[in-house]
C-alpha cells in the first residue's frame, strides 16, 4: 500500500471516467423556485409540479402532447415577402429573423397542423412567443389564413393558440394589415359553420389581442395568462390610478365576462374534445376507443372457432 495505489490512481481514473453531465436537466420553476427535473417536466406539459406555474411551451410540444400519440401533419404555409420595408434598428430585419430561427429551431412565430385529438379531427394553429415576441407580421397572418382554408376544405373546427407581444414592427403597416386578414378568416369560418376555439396563453396583448385572439366562438385561458391590449403599468402611468389586483389576468377576465373559461394545460385536450364534440353534434368521445390488436383479436375468439383452425392446420 503506498500514496501511488491509493491516491494518484484513483485520481486518475475519476479524471478520465468522468462523464459530461448537460446543463439543461433541471429548470427552475419562476414562480416558486423549485428545481424541476426537464423529464418530469416535459410530461408535465412545462406546467410546475409544484405550485402549478405555467411556463411558456414551444408550439411543437404542445402539439406533441395534445395530438393523439403526438402524431400531426404540418400545414403548409406560403411564404410572405422577406423584409418588404428594408427596415433596420441596431440590426438588419434579416438579421433578426436568422437569430430568432437558430434559437427556435422554427422559420416563423406561428405553426399550423391537422391531426386529431381523442379521434376528433381538427386544424390548430399556434403561436411561439419566444420567436420575436411571438409578433404578428405577414407569415403568421397568412399562417391564420391557411389554417381556415384547410379547416373549411376539410370541414373541420380550427383552435388556435395565441401568444404574441402585438404586430411586428419591422414589417409596419403591412404588419397591422393582418388584423383586417385574420377577421375575415374567421368570418370565413363563421360563415361555413365551423367552431372557431381560442386558447389565449401567456402573453396575448397589443394587435392579436384586438384581432383573430378575441372573435373565438368559445374563449379560453391558461391560468394567470395576461391578456390585453395595453399593458397593465402603460395604463397604470395613463390614468395615474393603482390598478386591482390581478388586473387583466385571465381569472380577472374570467370574473369579468370576458372569457368562458380557464383550465390548466394538463385538462386542457379533455376540455377541448367535449366543447368540440358538442359544437360539431359528434357523440361524446369515448375513452380507449382505439382498434384491438391483432394478437388480442386472435386470443379473443371463440372455442369453436380456435378448433376449427387448428383441424385445417
Amino acid at each position: 500500500m503506498n500514496w501511488i495505489t491509493n491516491y494518484v490512481r484513483p485520481r486518475i481514473n475519476s479524471i478520465f471516467s468522468r462523464r459530461e453531465v448537460p446543463d439543461n436537466l433541471w429548470t427552475k420553476c419562476d414562480e416558486c423556485g423549485t428545481m424541476l427535473f426537464h423529464r418530469e417536466l416535459k410530461a408535465n406539459q412545462n406546467v410546475c409540479t409544484q405550485c402549478d406555474h405555467h411556463m411558456a411551451i414551444s408550439p411543437r410540444d404542445r402539439f406533441e402532447a395534445m395530438f393523439d400519440g403526438g402524431v400531426f401533419v404540418e400545414v403548409e404555409v406560403p411564404e410572405p415577402v422577406a423584409d418588404p420595408l428594408q427596415f433596420r434598428d441596431q440590426k438588419k430585419y434579416p438579421e433578426r429573423m436568422k437569430a430568432a430561427q437558430k434559437k427556435t429551431g422554427e422559420k416563423e412565430a406561428m405553426l399550423v397542423a391537422e391531426g386529431e385529438i381523442g379521434r376528433t379531427p381538427i386544424v390548430a394553429a399556434c403561436q411561439d412567443f419566444s420567436f420575436m415576441g411571438g409578433s404578428m407580421g405577414m407569415y403568421v397572418g397568412n399562417a391564420i389564413i391557411a389554417a381556415a382554408e384547410r379547416a373549411i376544405a376539410l370541414k373541420r373546427p380550427l383552435v388556435l393558440f395565441s401568444a404574441a407581444g402585438g404586430a411586428r414592427m419591422q414589417e409596419g403597416i403591412l404588419s397591422l394589415m393582418q388584423m383586417p386578414r385574420t377577421t375575415v378568416a374567421v368570418q370565413m369560418l363563421k360563415e361555413a359553420g365551423l367552431p372557431y376555439i381560442v386558447v389565449l396563453t401567456h402573453p396575448t396583448t397589443g394587435g392579436v389581442t384586438a384581432s383573430y385572439a378575441m372573435l373565438g366562438d368559445v374563449q379560453i385561458a391558461e391560468p394567470n395568462a395576461l391578456i390585453c391590449f395595453a399593458g397593465p403599468r402603460v395604463i397604470q402611468q395613463t390614468i395615474g390610478e393603482k390598478l386591482p389586483e390581478g388586473f387583466q389576468r385571465a381569472e380577472y377576465l374570467l370574473d369579468h365576462g370576458m372569457l368562458d373559461r380557464v383550465t390548466k394545460r394538463t385538462e386542457l385536450k379533455a376540455e377541448l374534445v367535449t366543447i368540440i364534440r358538442m359544437l360539431m353534434d359528434m357523440p361524446p368521445a369515448v375513452a380507449g376507443d382505439l382498434p384491438a390488436p391483432e394478437k388480442v383479436k386472435e386470443v379473443a375468439l371463440a372455442p369453436e372457432e380456435n378448433a376449427e383452425e387448428a383441424k385445417t392446420e
